[in-house]
């Protein structure tokens, strides 16, 4: 029934919460490492918001063409092959989710031991898994509302955040504009360089969640219209959060301070705030990391039961137990993250699973191309702004980054492209027979 269905204001409000998350709390350290400029820092949060930006508009035309939830299992099944949109849900079902819950509880256990070094930050994040994989096996109402009340938390300490770090009275010195004078302000020649490129493999995990409308497009009150709108308000209200945070981070702390370090948030707390009322900051910030990893416990399992569903090959994955969770699912993706944690460590993570992410969203946004070539170029709902440079921009910036991720760091892009690779032997040992995805692209109806 309509009166059922998601509102726009609703669906833009799970994009946000969906990107908000452990990125913008603990990559900037990383990014440091390689861009050594406030100036150079921001450009590529900006940049960053431009590739999310322009992702958004190109998978509203999709979501419009093809009003269906799965996101990119979707999409790259009706415009590619079946075995393309297997891949992505199975980056979707191994990596999306997974890696993303192990981030979170590494950030909230190093958080955690910052303020309490006695604390294991390894036990900690195993703990912390496996009691929320508990919670959210058997209420879904309550787990839904756990999950409400940490988001509009998450959201107000940012805005608090913001606004405290801008009443600061003695700010660290922070240039807006490129300079040549110093190594710290250096000029823009660094965002052609190849560390500026690598960066936004960081910056791009922590903008991921831009394209969630997607992935419950049935869901949402006339989608051809509101799913375009949510994508493109939700990430314009976080594109403007995360440079202003990211802003104030560099605005009241050191760099030195900060480079290589996860817990930016707590430095930059503890300069605003001072020590004692900066640790409370700071575990604030992990307590609320806790909304991370319950969207993504929460969440990521029913992707997983969406394709054990449709594929026989995957039908374990389906498996619910009598309150309807599907526990099997939930029990691999918390077994993946349990592993990840123990086994990499957080720089590595984030690399391997915003590389992964990534190549799907490339595939798809690519697939925008190739449906209107199949459409004759005819575009019945939503038409991507400024198309056909809006899919270009995405296009190139994406190349670039792969590019140079690949070229510094073979190993998280090897890992990435054996997760893919795995899939794909999964998906030949018993390849379906009949599939829903395996209909020519045509213009779908509400």
């Amino acid at each position: 029934m309509p009166g059922k269905k998601i509102k726009v204001h609703t669906a833009t409000l799970i994009v946000i919460a969906s990107m908000i998350g452990t990125g913008v709390f603990t990559s900037l350290g990383f990014q440091l490492l390689g861009v050594h400029s406030g100036f150079g820092i921001l450009m590529l949060w900006l940049v960053g918001g431009v590739i999310a930006l322009c992702g958004a508009l190109s998978y509203g035309e999709l979501a419009s063409a093809m009003p269906r939830s799965g996101g990119e299992y979707h999409y790259l099944s009706k415009i590619f092959h079946p075995f393309a949109g297997f891949l992505s849900g199975w980056v979707s079902a191994t990596v999306a989710f997974a890696a993303p819950t192990a981030l979170a509880a590494m950030a909230l256990g190093t958080y955690v031991n910052k303020v309490f070094p006695a604390t294991n930050p390894v036990i900690l994040a195993v703990a912390v898994i496996i009691i929320v994989t508990f919670i959210h096996s058997f209420n879904l109402r309550q787990s839904a509302r756990f999950q409400n009340v940490f988001t509009i938390l998450e959201i107000a300490l940012i805005i608090f955040f913001i606004i405290a770090g801008f009443v600061l009275e003695i700010p660290t010195t922070l240039s807006l504009m490129p300079q040549q004078s110093t190594a710290l302000n250096e000029g823009w020649h660094s965002i052609f360089s190849s560390s500026f490129a690598v960066s936004l493999i960081y910056v791009s995990y922590a903008y991921s969640g831009w394209n969630t409308a997607t992935y419950m497009a049935s869901d949402i009150q006339n989608p051809r219209r509101n799913v375009p709108k949510a994508l493109f308000y939700g990430t314009i209200i976080v594109m403007v959060l995360y440079v202003l945070l990211n802003y104030i981070f560099l605005y009241s702390a050191p760099v030195k301070e900060m480079q290589g370090r996860v817990e930016v948030g707590l430095i930059s707390a503890i300069h605003i705030f001072g020590l004692k009322i900066g640790n409370m900051m700071g575990m604030m910030i992990a307590l609320l990391l806790i909304a991370s990893i319950s969207s993504f416990v929460l969440a990521g399992p029913r992707v997983a039961q969406v394709m054990g569903e449709d594929l026989p090959q995957l039908s374990f994955l389906s498996i619910k137990n009598k309150h309807g969770v599907p526990y099997v699912a939930k029990i691999i993706q918390g077994s993946i993250s349990l592993i990840l944690i123990l086994t990499a460590s957080f720089d590595k993570v984030l690399l391997y699973v915003g590389f992964t992410l990534s190549l799907s969203t490339f595939f798809t946004v690519l697939g925008l191309f190739i449906l209107r070539a199949r459409n004759n170029g005819k575009v019945e709902g939503y038409k991507t702004f400024g198309y056909p440079v809006t899919p270009i921009i995405f296009l190139a910036l994406t190349s670039w980054m792969l590019f140079f991720t690949m070229k510094e760091h073979p190993r998280e892009s090897l890992l990435g492209f054996g997760t893919i690779l795995a899939g794909s032997v999964v998906y030949f040992l018993k390849k379906p027979t009949t599939s829903i995805h395996e209909n020519p692209i045509v213009q779908e109806n509400n």
